[in-house]
């Protein structure tokens, strides 16, 4: 039986507070992967996480502090 997921795979935090998530797409037969692709994006502080994945969600809430959003909105400020 053929069957397809979607997945949360990686997450990780970067200096800036930014979160990096990887979403793998996976086509299965008994079991088995037969294929996999990937999708990544990025969750800047300050950005709205509320339909991101409950673990991505809960990053989001420990990460992006205040302090965090508004250094990263100065630093975005501060490029030419």
């Amino acid at each position: 039986m053929l069957t397809k997921e979607t997945v949360v795979d990686i997450m990780e935090v970067i200096e800036s507070g930014c979160v990096q998530v990887r979403k793998a797409t996976r086509i299965m037969e008994d079991g088995k992967v037969l294929s996999q692709s990937f999708h990544r994006h990025v969750v800047v502080p300050g950005q709205d996480y509320s339909q991101e994945d409950p673990k991505v969600q809960a990053i989001c809430a420990a990460v992006h502090t205040p302090e965090v959003i508004a250094a990263y909105q100065a630093s975005i400020q501060s490029q030419p």
